[in-house]
């Protein structure tokens, strides 16, 4: 409201006459031709918006899985996948008492998993078989993970370029920080929802 106002068409490029409900734009051509320019036009709007996505996705989580995990078994950095310098993991440790009681995290490693989620929400899956079988996540931790997962779902990467399609960059930060209240808040509410499920269900 604030910044487009009440009485002002909200593109102001546009014809106020124009009713996008009402009216469409036809292609020129026959109905293939038509149909070849809607399918290549698509693709090539695919791409330029995977293009523009992938840099922060490979960033991000790159960045997330290098401050998550820790050398190899024997101490020591080989190269191999899923080596790093376990940040996150001693940060995690140090915030446990926020963690805990508001999130549900009995692990410090539980938090890769929103912060992935940042940059890729399917990047984030990925980590969840390895925290099972290592015992380090549980029922409440998979509750908080879907809600956090399904509203921020990779946004940091994607905002960015959401906003230039709406013309709209300079709204980019506010858009994060909404996104990112949100996420914290389906996280919180997963997590006591799940609470007073598992009490009605004892």
């Amino acid at each position: 409201k604030k910044e487009y106002g009440t009485d002002e068409y909200v593109f102001p490029n546009m014809n106020a006459s124009y009713d996008m409900l009402k009216d469409r734009k036809i292609r020129d051509g026959n109905a293939f031709q038509r149909f070849l320019e809607a399918l290549l036009d698509g693709g090539k709007n695919g791409v330029q918006l995977a293009i523009s996505i992938i840099p922060g996705v490979v960033i991000i989580c790159t960045l997330v899985m290098m401050l998550t995990n820790g050398p190899s078994e024997a101490g020591t950095y080989t190269g191999a996948a899923y080596e790093g310098i376990g940040a996150l993991t001693w940060i995690g440790g140090k915030l446990k008492f926020i963690l805990s009681p508001i999130f549900g995290f009995s692990s410090p490693e539980a938090l890769a998993f929103p912060l992935t989620s940042l940059g890729s929400v399917g990047a984030a899956l990925g980590l969840v078989p390895k925290m099972l079988s290592k015992g380090l996540i549980g029922k409440t931790e998979i509750a908080v993970f879907t809600a956090m997962g399904m509203c921020w779902s990779g946004y940091l990467s994607t905002h960015v370029a959401m906003m230039d399609a709406l013309d709209m960059r300079k709204l980019t930060s506010k858009a994060i920080i909404s996104h990112t209240i949100g996420g914290l808040g389906g996280g919180i509410a997963a997590r006591f929802i799940y609470l007073i499920y598992s009490w009605i269900v004892a």
